[in-house]
């Protein structure tokens, strides 16, 4: 199961926590957030899986996938809705 994250401000941030250490893949998109906080969106969670050893990868400007350790790897082709993205 991936776990999609729309946040609205910094405070969800407890939200992709929750998810990301539960071991559940993790799709943020930040879109609708300003770009003060969408850096320090990102840099939380840059600080979450590194201190937990899983993996972010930048789907799109503003959509990320979180990765815990573990699971086995999801690539944007994976998800109906960013097939589109994958390289």
């Amino acid at each position: 199961m991936i776990k999609t994250l729309r946040p609205t401000e910094y405070n969800d941030a407890y939200y992709v926590g929750h998810f990301f250490r539960n071991g559940h893949p993790v799709l943020m998109d930040l879109t609708q957030l300003s770009d003060d906080v969408a850096r320090q969106m990102v840099d939380f969670c840059a600080g979450l899986v590194c201190g937990r050893g899983g993996e972010m990868e930048r789907i799109d400007r503003r959509v990320f996938l979180l990765q815990p350790p573990a699971k086995p790897k999801i690539s944007a082709a994976h998800i109906p809705d960013l097939a589109h993205l994958a390289d």
